[in-house]
């Protein structure tokens, strides 16, 4: 029934029994707009309602009672009926088009028009309720009201929703700022743990070190003097002390390497040059006998800001365990790239031979964990340690098909 045929005591009722059964939650926006251009159409018996949000230049039909025959439901402001509602903040009538001709016109089709702006709590206009009528119709004062209540609820389910919005956004990054905060200050800890940990480490070793290897020495200094002024009753049996102790002297050393702060003196580094000088002192050593070690030139002129002495330690221990790893008259390579990351440099170490048990590789920078019979297990340890202390992180992966590629990042100069 027509809204402007009825009494008014029956208009209001009408209006708000509408009103009343109108639900509307902020996560359903859409339907409850809906709701609102059907219960528009409803009062007003009209052939067609909409909801519009205008902003800037562009609009958007948010609601209507009839579905659009297609997705498109944008359009341009300028020149249109909901343009000059918004423009000019107030109701706007068009009881027959064809007898008051106007600039902005109703679609094809029909003749009456009657647009409602949606007025903000702050005073803004934010979109408007429109009718449309195929045929000529006259609206009552009570009519236009009626429909501006209904505008009324609508400009606030939508600030209600934008505001639902913004604090879900606000909710959100607050989520993950107290997430980013509480992996910093767990990162943090784990560091001050690990510094705790490796002072007592450092000090407790000093301490073993210190006591063992005075009686060390005085037991290398007899099996020696044996070995020279002695008849050689057993000499493989000597030769044997000595090596054992030879190697507790090496652990001894290492323990106190891996226990001792990481205090770097940095110096400009030419990673390539620095390869390629040290990798013809590796040719020397007994490990590298019949390999060969191709370093490829790439990123000639690439420079980091890193301990040379510091590092020199960490390359050629990598180097001798992959010419460990490998048989005689096997290749290791050595490649630089910048693929992962335009502020690392990456240094790639690959080698053929048996591959590391899955189960081992997280372990391997673990200290006294070692895949050689006679390893002290520290050696990886302390090229992490000192990989770290540079900011940069090694990486180790190994795999029958490729063999073992052990890489090192360091932040680019």
């Amino acid at each position: 029934m027509d809204l402007s045929y009825l009494p008014p005591h029956k208009q209001d009722h009408q209006v708000l029994e509408l009103l009343a059964a109108l639900s509307y939650r902020s996560t359903d926006l859409g339907r409850y707009l809906y709701e609102i251009a059907c219960g528009v159409s409803h009062l007003l018996q009209s052939d067609w309602s909409i909801v519009t949000i205008c902003r800037g230049e562009t609009g958007q039909v948010v609601a209507s009672s009839l579905e659009f025959e297609g997705t498109d439901n944008g359009f341009a402001v300028h020149g249109s009926l909901a343009g000059e509602v918004t423009h000019s903040g107030r109701s706007l009538v068009i009881e027959d088009i064809q007898l008051e001709p106007r600039l902005c016109s109703p679609p094809q089709g029909y003749h009456g028009y009657l647009g409602v702006p949606l007025r903000t709590t702050q005073g803004d206009v934010s979109g408007t309720i429109c009718s449309f009528f195929h045929h000529p119709r006259q609206f009552t004062e009570s009519a236009i009201q009626a429909v501006e209540l209904f505008a009324e609820r609508a400009a606030t389910a939508i600030d209600n929703y934008l505001l639902y919005q913004q604090q879900q956004q606000f909710n959100a990054l607050l989520e993950q700022e107290v997430m980013n905060r509480t992996e910093e200050l767990r990162i943090a800890q784990a560091r001050l743990v690990e510094r705790e940990r490796l002072a007592a480490i450092g000090e407790f070793a000093a301490m073993i070190v210190h006591e063992v290897r005075n009686p060390l020495t005085t037991i290398m200094m007899g099996l020696k003097y044996a070995q020279h002024r002695l008849a050689p009753i057993d000499d493989d049996r000597l030769a044997l002390s000595l090596d054992e102790v030879n190697r507790l002297q090496q652990l001894l050393n290492e323990i106190l390497l891996y226990a001792k702060p990481q205090v770097l003196q940095l110096e400009r580094i030419n990673v390539y040059q620095f390869l390629r000088h040290l990798l013809s002192q590796i040719q020397e050593i007994p490990e590298a006998t019949q390999r060969t070690i191709e370093l490829k030139q790439t990123l000639v002129e690439v420079e980091i800001m890193g301990d040379f002495n510091r590092l020199k330690q960490v390359f050629i221990n990598l180097f001798r365990n992959a010419c460990e790893a490998t048989s005689a008259n096997d290749q290791i390579t050595c490649e630089l790239s910048c693929n992962s990351s335009p502020t690392l440099v990456s240094i790639h170490i690959h080698n053929g031979g048996a591959p590391i048990p899955p189960e081992i590789l997280p372990k391997l920078t673990e200290p006294f964990c070692s895949t050689k019979p006679t390893g002290t297990g520290l050696g990886l340890a302390i090229v992490h340690r000192i990989v770290t202390a540079h900011g940069g992180e090694l990486l180790i992966q190994s795999n029958a098909a490729e063999g073992t590629i052990v890489t090192v990042q360091l932040p680019l100069n």
